[in-house]
C-alpha cells in the first residue's frame, strides 16, 4: 500500500511450498527435495513475471523497471531466481527471451547450491540485501558442506563485490531472522 501510493505498481505473488507437508524425510533426500523446492517458487516467480511483462502494454508498465523482493523463503526465491538468470539455467525459459530484472531487494535470504559456491557474472541486476547477523534461520554468511549449501547476504555480497555488481548491504547487528 505504501509503494501504490508513492506511485509505483505493486504485484504480490503466491508460490508453491514443496516441503509443506514433507515429513520423515531421510538425510539422503532432503537435499534434492530441497532444490525441488526452491525450483517450484523461482518456477512460480518467472511464471508471474512472464505474465506481467505480457500485460505490460495494457497496465502501463515499464519491463524494463521490474523489480522482484521478497522475505525469508521469498527473498530466497528472489536470489534464487537472479542466480538462475546469470548462469541461464534450465528456468530461465520461463522468462521472456534475455529478460532480467531491474533489482533485486532480499529481505534475509540466501541461495542453495548442490555443486559448490554459486556464481555470479557481471550481468547480475543490482542487489539490495537486508540480513541480521545473528539469524539462525537462514545463514547470514554460509553454511556448507560436501559440495552442498546455502548462502546467505554476507556471502553473497562480497561475491558481487567481486564481479563489480552494483550492489547494498545493510548487516544489522544482533538481529535475529526476524
Amino acid at each position: 500500500e505504501f509503494l501504490q501510493r508513492n506511485g509505483y505498481d505493486v504485484v504480490s505473488i503466491d508460490y508453491r511450498l514443496g516441503m509443506k507437508d514433507a515429513k520423515g524425510v531421510g538425510v539422503l533426500d532432503f537435499f534434492p527435495l530441497f532444490r525441488n523446492t526452491i525450483n517450484l517458487a523461482v518456477e512460480d516467480l518467472f511464471s508471474a513475471t512472464s505474465y506481467v511483462v505480457a500485460k505490460a502494454e495494457e497496465w502501463n508498465i515499464d519491463p524494463t523497471k521490474i523489480i522482484a523482493s521478497g522475505s525469508s523463503a521469498g527473498a530466497i526465491t528472489v536470489l534464487q531466481g537472479e542466480h538462475t538468470i546469470c548462469n541461464q539455467l534450465p528456468l530461465c525459459e520461463l522468462l521472456p527471451e534475455g529478460f532480467n530484472y531491474a533489482g533485486i531487494i532480499s529481505f534475509a535470504g540466501a541461495v542453495f547450491t548442490l555443486g559448490g559456491a554459486p556464481e555470479w557474472s557481471a550481468t547480475t541486476a543490482p542487489t539490495l540485501l537486508f540480513h541480521g547477523n545473528s539469524d539462525t534461520q537462514v545463514p547470514y554468511n554460509k553454511m556448507a558442506f560436501f559440495g552442498c549449501g546455502m548462502y546467505g547476504s554476507k556471502y553473497i555480497a562480497k561475491e558481487l563485490h567481486e564481479v563489480g555488481v552494483p550492489y547494498w548491504f545493510y548487516s544489522v547487528e544482533y538481529q535475529t531472522h526476524a
